[in-house]
């Protein structure tokens, strides 16, 4: 059983690999080779270069949409983990008359679709002057109701005897969450976190209509101009794709240890 176990998780290893080699193999080969009838396991001329074209490409200002991009997805991460985590802390454990409306309310905005408040949100945007500003690419972004939801779920189950010794010293609400209650939930803020970066580091649609300059273009943007209807830079389009999924990778690789406890700690249960 041992054995089949590891051949079946080698398996789904080469699978999970397969798009990432095809990713940079083509964004290192030429447009003759990535379009030819036969295929090669690796370019025969490997195309280092094409990095410097990437970079240096005045009509795609990849650096620059990298960085927007990353400054978009750490502030929404960590507006999330703030405000999220405060509110779900609130709906676990601070009383009061209308916590399950407040609840209710909160799981009723994850049942809109986003189509709904796609175009209120642009129009308040467009009406505080945020269009092609990074304020109206990480405002909007700062709160999730489904962030929230996980909070409260963990919460829950968090060990009450910690808080009330936080009591006893004389702590309220804010000092026990931010002394007992999040120092004990490191793992789980981070499983939280690296949902909220790669969410946010993925969106495309939002970005593309608030980033109306290219000094505000995100990475995904940038992605969208090597495919138009006149032309298709193909080998660009692969290498940009490798290097905007880099730090992704990163993150995952760093983070991943964490993912499977903080979907096992929300307290959702069969």
């Amino acid at each position: 059983m041992k054995v089949v176990r590891y051949l079946a998780l080698s398996v789904a290893a080469v699978l999970f690999l397969v798009p990432f080699y095809l990713v940079l193999r083509n964004g290192l080969a030429t447009e003759q080779e990535i379009t030819a009838p036969s295929w090669t396991f690796w370019p025969q001329e490997v195309r280092w270069e094409n990095f410097a074209l990437l970079f240096s490409n005045p009509a795609v200002p990849m650096v620059r949409s990298m960085v927007n991009s990353t400054v978009v997805a750490v502030l929404q991460t960590f507006g999330q983990l703030f405000l999220c985590g405060l509110a779900g802390y609130g709906l676990a454990r601070i009383p009061y008359r209308y916590s399950n409306v407040v609840l209710y309310l909160v799981i009723a905005t994850l049942m809109i679709p986003a189509a709904v408040t796609f175009v209120p949100t642009f129009v308040v945007v467009s009406t505080l002057g945020w269009v092609s500003d990074l304020r109206g690419l990480v405002i909007p972004g700062l709160f999730s109701g489904f962030t929230t939801f996980l909070f409260r779920q963990y919460f829950l189950n968090f060990p009450r005897e910690l808080e009330e010794a936080a009591r006893i010293d004389g702590l309220g609400y804010w000092g026990t969450y931010w002394r007992v209650v999040v120092p004990n939930s490191k793992g789980f803020f981070a499983a939280l976190g690296v949902i909220a970066f790669v969410t946010s580091w993925n969106q495309f649609l939002w970005p593309l209509v608030i980033a109306q300059d290219q000094d505000s273009w995100t990475v995904q943007v940038a992605l969208s101009t090597f495919l138009t209807s006149q032309s298709i830079e193909v080998s660009q389009l692969f290498l940009a794709a490798a290097v905007s999924i880099a730090p992704l990778v990163v993150v995952f690789v760093g983070l991943q240890r964490f993912l499977v406890r903080g979907v096992t700690e929300t307290g959702i249960k069969e």
